[in-house]
């Protein structure tokens, strides 16, 4: 179960672990592989030794031949030969990764090429410490000037902090050391300001200092009135503030952090109208007994003359043993995961054929569960860390399961189905009117989707959709 849950990326490491542990087990790195026959596997009692037992031991007490410890060549799983079927001529394409430095080394590199004395340099060098990963300082620097003076026996006050902090300020991502969203957009601004002189940015400079509170809810009309400006000159101004980094911390900390990429555990294919799912090859590692073990077993299990000898023998078994339970563990695994990603490809097959989310059913763990016969938490395990590449983009498998709600018709429907369908309608709405709940709800009604407003709001807040007055645009 546990090797059921895991990723197919972490499951290298993880078989990496046990290789490690055991040397009984071994990666195939060759093309031509040895294999195990894992049906044939004693899991009895072999692990255990009893010393008061030793002088007894008798070989015809053996519950095992060598056959079930030396590789058959013969056997070959089909698993093992579906791993590499590349061509040598096959190109095989690499992701560079680019180190940098990171988001508070670029601040204290700025820091050093100011004429800052031994004082405030480490002031400097605790305010960017305590910068957040956007930029911000979030602690009120009262608090600071006494974890300065008890952490680094520096007595200062708020004025000198407050100092130190405006020279941070200058530098760059413009907006760093802000203390909220306000003085981040007024640094950028002013910085914008002070760099394009021949530009006027005075407008956007009072909207956020003396109309902030209504910007945030976009009150534009109580802008334009007390501002007393024109509908364009506010839409020019809102236009530069848009352009603005409300994060200038995340510029830099993304490029500095460890790309992540997807590797799907499943691939879906359309080969003529017909769906074709695979399995990552790091789902089928290519491993086998170690012949090297099985040779041990055999010399000392014909010799057995000392009481060394016998715990040799069973110690050697016990990690044979050990090693041919991983493997059909792994194989184990490989089949629940083909058979339940096979199982969930035929229920959904109208959308892995069109990509339309409108064609999804409603799907849920016991659906799933009933058709290829396992239990719910194992299908659980499945669809919660899996991925599956498509030919319309790569999801999640738990995202095709939902719940269903039935229609004016009687026809049950998939509750992502309606949230598609509230998400086309937003995106298609004026901006300048954006649809409130109510005529989302009225829309979806007249579609024949008898859902309650409360139930809307509930589907746009899970779609991360603001409600229609912070979705206004001028």
């Amino acid at each position: 179960m546990k090797l059921l849950q895991i990723p197919s990326v972490a499951l290298e490491q993880r078989i990496k672990q046990e290789i490690e542990e055991n040397p009984a087990l071994e990666l195939e790195e060759g093309a031509e592989v040895e294999d195990y026959d894992a049906d044939e596997a004693d899991y009895g009692d072999d692990d255990t030794y009893d010393d008061d037992d030793g002088d007894d031991y008798d070989s015809k007490d053996d519950e095992f031949t060598f056959d079930d410890y030396i590789a058959d060549d013969d056997d070959i799983p089909d698993y093992r030969t579906s791993v590499n079927n590349y061509s040598p001529d096959d190109s095989k394409y690499e992701i560079p990764f680019a180190s940098s430095d990171s988001f508070q080394e670029l601040l204290l590199q700025q820091l050093g090429y100011r004429k800052l004395d031994e004082r405030k340099s480490k002031i400097g060098t605790y305010i960017i410490g305590n910068l957040d990963d956007s930029g911000y300082l979030s602690r009120p620097l009262d608090a600071m000037a006494d974890d300065l003076l008890f952490g680094m026996n520096i007595k200062t006050n708020k004025k000198e902090l407050a100092e130190v902090l405006s020279v941070i300020q200058e530098f760059d991502p413009p907006g760093v050391g802000a203390r909220n969203l306000q003085e981040c957009l007024m640094l950028q601004l002013e910085r914008l300001q002070d760099e394009q002189p021949d530009r006027d940015y005075s407008l956007a400079i009072m909207i956020i200092d003396r109309f902030f509170n209504e910007f945030t809810k976009k009150h534009y009309d109580k802008i334009i009135k007390r501002a007393e400006i024109t509908e364009d000159e506010l839409k020019d101004a809102l236009n530069e503030i848009l352009k603005l980094n409300p994060k200038p911390g995340n510029s830099i900390m993304e490029s500095s952090k460890e790309n992540h990429y997807i590797i799907p555990d499943f691939i879906i294919h359309i080969n003529d109208g017909e769906l074709e799912l695979s399995l990552s090859s790091r789902n089928m590692p290519e491993l086998r007994v170690s012949k090297t073990y099985g040779e041990m077993l055999e010399m000392f299990s014909e010799n057995k003359k000392s009481k060394t000898d016998k715990e040799a023998v069973v110690f050697i078994r016990q990690k044979i043993d050990s090693a041919k339970w991983f493997i059909d563990a792994i194989r184990q695994r490989h089949n629940t995961l083909y058979n339940t990603m096979e199982a969930i490809m035929v229920y959904q097959r109208e959308y892995f054929l069109t990509g339309d989310e409108t064609s999804l059913r409603p799907m849920i763990l016991k659906d799933i569960a009933e058709v290829v016969g396992l239990d719910i938490s194992t299908i659980s395990r499945v669809a919660n860390s899996k991925y599956v590449q498509t030919p319309f983009g790569t999801y999640l498998l738990k995202s095709f399961f939902s719940e269903s709600m039935q229609m004016d018709d009687g026809e049950e429907v998939s509750t992502r189905e309606i949230k598609k369908i509230l998400s086309d309608c937003i995106e298609a709405e004026t901006k300048d009117k954006p649809l409130t709940d109510e005529q989302l709800t009225s829309i979806l009604k007249d579609k024949g989707y008898n859902i309650a407003r409360r139930t809307v709001a509930k589907y746009r807040e899970q779609l991360n959709i603001p409600v229609a007055r912070l979705r206004k645009e001028l």
